[in-house]
């Protein structure tokens, strides 16, 4: 019978190794994929599903964009409980909230299965990512989580930044893998202002989350306000229940406020305000007027 491997998959050239290196072991491979929210995967979920497909190997999503996982998720960056960097990533705290979860799938998987999973295992390698790859971040996350992870990858004494030994270990299992691109918008130090109104104030649910990657966006008097830039983002902005529809040189505005709506009159006003100030046409004397609640 063979040993059962558990592989936290994001997609990237790292843990498409490590899912290669554990069968060359004799592991039979699960790779299990955070569809997070704010990005950090390193492709498309039809790419990662492609790679999976070819080795025969299961891949299990949990998709963190919705429900109860995106909900918990959301209490992860809020709270924060080991920092964040640059921006409001909190890169510690993500990692936590993954590996425990994986382990609650696998303790799952076990009580039902007579064979279970073996080990849990990633990609990570040390001294690669700034905040939750160093030596003492991982000491932190291998602390909080409570069991052993499997790092086949530093096990072959791979370490820092350059690809050079992994791209040679892709050469030699045939791996096709992507470049790396995007990233998380957590990351990112022009939005911290913006992530850290919408976590205070909990606007962030699975009907906005769309909203919070695309457009202008205004917090003002306890109401959050976004205004396309283009086309595409008015049809993202048009499919909410609250905004005022894009016309040829007009962006679509959409609205929500913090608790309720007693205001509602006042904000589609508002909303009508915002949409002539950033149409084509624009009225830059309005549109000074609302840089002041930007976010």
């Amino acid at each position: 019978m063979k040993k059962k491997a558990l592989v936290l998959y994001s997609g990237g050239l790292d843990s498409r190794l490590a899912v290669k290196l554990l069968m060359e072991k004799g592991f039979e491979v699960e790779a299990l994929h955070f569809n997070l929210p704010f990005g950090c995967g390193c492709c498309n979920f039809l790419c990662n599903f492609g790679f999976t497909q070819r080795n025969e190997v299961k891949m299990t999503l949990f998709d963190c964009c919705k429900g109860k996982l995106l909900k918990e998720y959301l209490e992860v960056l809020k709270q924060a409980k080991h920092g964040t960097g640059a921006g409001v990533n909190p890169c510690i705290d993500c990692k936590i909230f993954m590996f425990k979860k994986a382990k609650e799938y696998a303790d799952t998987l076990k009580s039902t299965s007579k064979e279970g999973i073996n080990i849990i295992a990633t990609g990570e390698v040390l001294g690669q990512r700034p905040m939750s790859q160093t030596s003492k971040a991982m000491k932190i996350i291998d602390k909080e989580i409570g069991f052993k992870l499997a790092r086949p990858l530093m096990d072959l004494g791979i370490k820092g930044r350059t690809r050079k030994k992994q791209m040679e270990l892709a050469e030699k299992f045939g791996i096709r893998y992507p470049t790396p691109a995007g990233g998380c918008l957590l990351c990112e130090k022009q939005l911290v202002k913006r992530f850290k109104v919408l976590f205070e104030n909990d606007l962030i649910d699975e009907k906005s989350l769309p909203l919070t990657m695309i457009g202008r966006h205004f917090f003002i008097e306890d109401c959050w306000f976004v205004v396309a830039r283009d086309e595409k983002e008015c049809k993202i902005i048009e499919k909410s229940e609250s905004f005022i529809e894009g016309r040829k040189g007009k962006p679509a505005v959409y609205w929500k406020f913090v608790k309720s709506k007693k205001k509602e009159k006042w904000a589609k006003e508002k909303a009508l305000e915002l949409q002539k100030a950033y149409s084509t046409r624009k009225d830059k004397k309005k549109r000074v007027e609302f840089e002041k609640w930007k976010i």
